[in-house]
């Protein structure tokens, strides 16, 4: 049964169309992305559904009961409250179900026990238990836990939090609802990876209806089950994940450009046969219906955002010498606090050959900003020693374009602030603009009116014209809409020198990147291989530190470990193979790789390395099943410790108590049983 049907939906903006006859329907369990231009109407449409946007016309269906969460990129209104207290604000549900229950439990312990305030109470836990019972508000917590809070975080007020934070909260307050219709606006934004990894897991085991709108495509792939397109105000519903759905439209767009050029051959006949006809006596009669059919014949145009995409290619470089950087026992430190500087990474060891495409990776606050930026000579190295090659011109791109504009006003034009970074004529500096979609008067738009897209178009304008042969890249992909991180990703991957990139959009790492250095316990550990690579040693040395923690035999140590001959690490990897640690003599870190192969993890066209596949349950499986055998272990200690406290006579001593009591326990059996069902499903 459709939880939501949207029926031939209208919506004008300042007068304007901007939605017309956008309809589609949203199942249980169906996960629906939502694609289409900037300014397409994609956060409009997602307010529409959830109520908080009037609808001009059309119908929206709702089914009974059906309960709405929306995520956008707005902040809470409220700053005062606790992290805890907006959290569980969503639930308002379980919130008035709560205050029922306790108003009952009051009148029965006065002495109010007749049928009708039993039967009130008996209702009321019986809706509380289909909200997940009086475990609801762990629900909340382990969201926030999911997303990267900590639990001293829940105590501190909104205020205390960064905008981005703020934001994961946001996320995090959605999903705790528990609803059956979850609406998200750029869910993946301020995400590391392994928060992203954990929210494509949460909600595809959501049993929910899931509409989302993201630019992550990794995450558009793992996660969605259907496409619904927003183009020139018009929808179309696709059935299909979203490289299937990239597919058809790219057939699609094949058929319509041949559709036009057809149409405009005709057209232009009869133009002709118009125009050499209309005047003499024998042929006015054909040359003036063919002047009506041509008024009648409906042009087939494209959409408007096929007029201009952004589309560019680096020049290049002049040659470096073969090493590029070589940091060797380095420490990088953050801040000044009364305790010292906090240091982020010690003993890090780095280095960069020419022509390498270096993906940089780890958690938020690992330190791979603040360790670019002394890369890039923008922060003193406060340890160890930096050694830079020959010939080496870095072009450095920051996360929030802070070198645009440097030196000058906030005020000046984008086409002065070029001309200043690029020292381009004011013609050659237009023409570069153009290439990045700032045309005529966009070029005199100040600095300060620039949106966060456009920031980054013009910072990636300036780094092209540059001329760097090294680049370093901190999150480039941020405010880009999809077409514009396609044409960045393809000019990276031609791009002849050495890149070092952050990033954590998994589909340009998995694109650009040949070789992957992570942060980890405050130092750098490099693996051979892009990313596929990178997550399948690195899940195989994480399921092999789980199996030896259970088993009591060491987990395998990468990196530091048994430099043999040559310079040659090696550390046995899961299910007995070896994993090769190639490396300079001189270098501590090592890179670590499958000689035996094996396919690269993770959704869209992942490099494979051909090796045979293993016998028996997959990687993924067995991490499910280690996850559910955990979940068994709790959920029944839960219920041995529930039913401790039980074996107090107080928990029985009256009608209301017993009542509770036996929900209580009803509950946290429950919770066993479908742990296991989980389990044995898993098994099966």
């Amino acid at each position: 049964m459709a939880l939501l049907i949207a029926s031939d939906l209208h919506k004008d903006m300042a007068g304007q169309p901007l939605l017309r006859g956008v309809s589609f329907k949203l199942e249980r369990r169906e996960r629906m992305t939502i694609a289409g231009r900037n300014g397409a109407g994609k956060t409009t449409l997602l307010r529409m559904l959830a109520g908080e946007t009037s609808i001009d016309r059309g119908e929206l269906s709702v089914a009974k009961g059906v309960r709405i969460a929306l995520h956008d990129q707005r902040p809470p209104r409220e700053r005062g409250m606790a992290l805890r207290d907006y959290l569980l604000s969503g639930c308002a549900e379980e919130l008035e179900i709560e205050a029922q229950l306790a108003a009952l439990e009051a009148k029965m312990a006065q002495g109010d026990s007749d049928e009708a305030v039993l039967t009130r109470y008996a209702g009321a836990q019986a809706r509380l238990e289909a909200r997940g019972g009086y475990l609801w508000r762990n629900r909340a917590t382990a969201m926030a836990h999911g997303l990267g809070f900590r639990d001293g975080d829940l105590d501190r007020p909104l205020s205390s939090f960064s905008g981005g934070q703020l934001t994961r909260a946001s996320l995090a307050r959605a999903l705790a609802t528990g609803a059956d219709v979850l609406l998200l606006d750029e869910p993946t934004n301020h995400l590391d990876i392994e928060s992203l990894e954990w929210l494509e897991q949460t909600l595809v085991d959501q049993d929910a209806a899931i509409v989302l709108v993201a630019h992550d495509r990794w995450f558009l792939e793992a996660v969605g089950t259907a496409v619904l397109e927003l183009e020139a105000g018009r929808s179309r519903f696709f059935a299909g994940t979203w490289h299937q759905w990239r597919r058809e439209q790219a057939a699609r767009e094949m058929a319509l450009g041949k559709a036009i050029d057809k149409q405009q051959a005709e057209i232009e006949r009869m133009e002709r046969f118009i125009e050499r006809f209309r005047y003499k006596a024998t042929k006015a009669k054909q040359a003036q219906s063919r002047v009506k059919k041509l008024a009648k014949i409906e042009r087939i145009e494209r959409d408007p955002k096929d007029e201009k995409g952004l589309e560019f290619q680096f020049a290049a470089p002049e040659r470096t010498g073969r090493v590029i950087f070589e940091l060797h026992e380095g420490r990088v430190e953050i801040g000044e606090p009364p305790t010292g500087p906090v240091v982020l990474l010690d003993q890090a060891e780095l280095w960069l050959e020419r022509g390498e495409h270096v993906s940089l990776v780890g958690p938020n606050g690992a330190g791979k900003t603040t360790l670019i930026e002394t890369l890039a000579g923008r922060r003193p190295l406060a340890a160890g020693k930096l050694s830079t090659g020959h010939n080496v011109k870095v072009g450095y791109l920051s996360q929030h374009a802070d070198e645009l504009g440097a030196g000058g006003s906030a005020t000046q034009s984008v086409l002065d602030a070029t001309q200043s970074a690029t020292k381009l004529s004011p013609g050659k500096a237009r023409a570069l603009l153009g290439r990045f979609l700032f045309s005529g008067e966009e070029a005199e738009k100040p600095l300060s009116g620039l949106s966060g897209g456009e920031r980054r178009r013009l910072s990636l304008a300036v780094l092209v014209q540059s001329g760097a042969n090294v680049l370093i890249l901190d999150e480039p992909t941020n405010h880009l809409d999809i077409e514009s991180r396609e044409a960045l990703e393809d000019a990276l991957r031609s791009f002849p020198g050495a890149i070092l990139l952050v990033s954590h959009d998994r589909a340009l790492l998995d694109a650009v990147g040949t070789r992957t250095v992570a942060v980890e316990d405050g130092s750098l550990r490099s693996y051979e291989g892009g990313w596929p690579e990178y997550v399948r040693v690195r899940d195989e040395l994480r399921a092999a530190g789980s199996n030896g923690s259970s088993g009591g035999k060491a987990a395998p140590h990468v990196g530091r470990s048994s430099i043999g001959p040559a310079g040659t690490a090696h550390a046995r990897s899961p299910g007995g193979s070896h994993a090769t640690l190639r490396q300079p003599a001189h270098v501590q870190a090592g890179t670590a790789r499958d000689l035996e192969g094996g396919n690269g993890s993770g959704p869209g066209e992942a490099r494979a390395k051909g090796g045979a596949k293993p016998k028996g349950p997959s990687k993924n499986r067995l991490n499910d099943q280690q996850k559910a055998e955990k979940a068994v272990e709790a959920a029944e200690a839960s219920l041995k410790e529930l039913e401790g406290e039980l074996a107090d006579p107080a928990a029985w001593a009256t009608r209301y108590e017993a009542a509770k009591s036996e929900a209580r326990h009803t509950a946290a059996k429950r919770a066993v049983e479908d742990a296991y069902a989980r389990l044995e499903a898993l098994i099966d």
